[in-house]
């Protein structure tokens, strides 16, 4: 398929000569954004879900919570054997627990069962092997570039997933979402099958060694810690954010519908063009300054929130205008951790990635759970005020870089 100069990659990086083809940058983007929306399909549905299947308004956070620990789960115990499995063969069979997954959930009609069917949705890790294995691809130089162009497919594909998880609830039902997201996953196993080369690392170790590993890894990679940190702050609040505003819009201030809630969402789909973006960044070297904008957007969109009076059209605009700045400064800053760790060398990068993701994935899963709590208890002025303090402790955990280094 003209994909690259060859077929099977047996060693940690692309030769200098290799290249990755704009087909295979695009099938690894679309795959991603497949895969990982099938995290974020229930994020506008948690009240005609949790209605339905008889959870409390308080217990609402759980529907998004489970799939983010299941996710969480996946990042430490899955995505690590891109290390020492052939990633296809690997992609291929998480991709298969995730289809189950969706069926599962699919036909769920009682609470513990489709909550089950969320944690089981570690499948999704799927897309945490396809990011190392572009940055596998790709040449030193353009790196940042490749995995930021990649990352553009997995933003698209958490923005999209929740327009049309409402619309198609809106038109027919929430379990129609999963039916056909199972669907997709099955034609794109077969996809996948056939397009990706095989990559076979060099490592040589059992599967308790892979995963004792990574306690050394993160107690010796300074940048793992600072980057897992910083997103784990931003990521937290994005997912607060993203779990309280549907139920903020269809709440009595707003009064709008499961449409009107998946157009609200469409506006964080402007937030992927800063993947491309931080990528190219990246690459020149800027990433200092830019971790410092990213957490500056974050915080400003929670202080737009602020200024947003309930049930206006213009309290309305400000939250479309928040949403578009909190998702621009999230996926800044997660693609510039990326390329910093991807930097580190061939070797490791699946463990990296893994630590990364789990990090900040724990602490969006407490994001959602803390969402729904503080939006139960004070309403979206306690959840605006959590909101924001979440990016002003990454900044002042940012500072202490530069005060480490003058002590030094």
């Amino acid at each position: 398929m003209g994909i690259l100069m060859t077929t099977i990659i047996a060693s940690g990086s692309a030769p200098a000569e290799t290249t990755i083809s704009s087909w295979m940058t695009f099938l690894l983007a679309a795959a991603c954004g497949l895969i990982v929306a099938n995290i974020y399909y229930a994020q506008p549905l948690i009240g005609p879900i949790g209605a339905e299947l008889g959870l409390p308004p308080h217990a609402a956070g759980l529907i998004v919570t489970m799939a983010q620990i299941g996710y969480g789960v996946g990042l430490l115990f899955i995505v690590p054997l891109g290390d020492l499995m052939e990633n296809r063969r690997l992609v291929l069979g998480i991709l298969a627990v995730a289809t189950l997954a969706l069926l599962g959930a699919a036909i769920s009609t009682q609470p513990a069962a489709f909550l089950a069917a969320m944690l089981f949705g570690l499948g999704s890790v799927a897309v945490q092997t396809l990011i190392p294995y572009a940055a596998h691809l790709a040449p030193e130089a353009r790196r940042g570039r490749v995995v930021g162009n990649v990352s553009v497919g997995l933003l698209l594909g958490i923005m999209l997933s929740r327009p049309f998880s409402s619309f198609i609830t809106a038109l027919s039902s929430w379990h129609v979402v999963y039916f056909t997201s199972c669907i997709v996953m099955i034609v794109l196993i077969v996809v996948l099958r056939f397009a990706l080369p095989r990559r076979v690392p060099t490592a040589r170790l059992s599967y308790g060694a892979l995963l004792a590993s990574m306690v050394h890894i993160a107690r010796t990679t300074p940048v793992l810690r600072r980057r897992a940190l910083y997103q784990a702050f931003l990521f937290a609040a994005f997912s607060l954010f993203w779990t309280t505003t549907p139920l903020l819009l269809a709440g009595p201030d707003f009064g709008l519908t499961q449409r009107g809630i998946g157009l609200f969402a469409l506006a964080g789909v402007a937030g992927a063009i800063a993947a491309p973006l931080a990528g190219r960044i990246a690459d020149r070297g800027w990433s200092r300054p830019a971790t410092v904008f990213a957490m500056l957007c974050v915080a400003v969109a929670f202080l737009i929130t602020h200024i947003a009076r309930s049930g206006s059209t213009l309290s309305l605009a400000l939250l479309v205008a928040a949403a578009i700045v909190l998702d621009f400064g999230v996926q800044t800053n997660l693609v510039l951790g990326y390329r910093d760790l991807f930097a580190l060398g061939a070797a490791h990068r699946s463990r990296l990635n893994g630590l990364y993701m789990a990090t900040f994935f724990v602490a969006g899963a407490i994001g959602s759970a803390v969402g729904g709590w503080a939006y139960a208890q004070g309403g979206w002025p306690l959840v605006s005020w959590i909101g924001l303090a979440l990016p002003v402790a990454a900044l002042l955990c940012f500072a202490t870089e530069f005060m480490l280094r003058e002590s030094a």
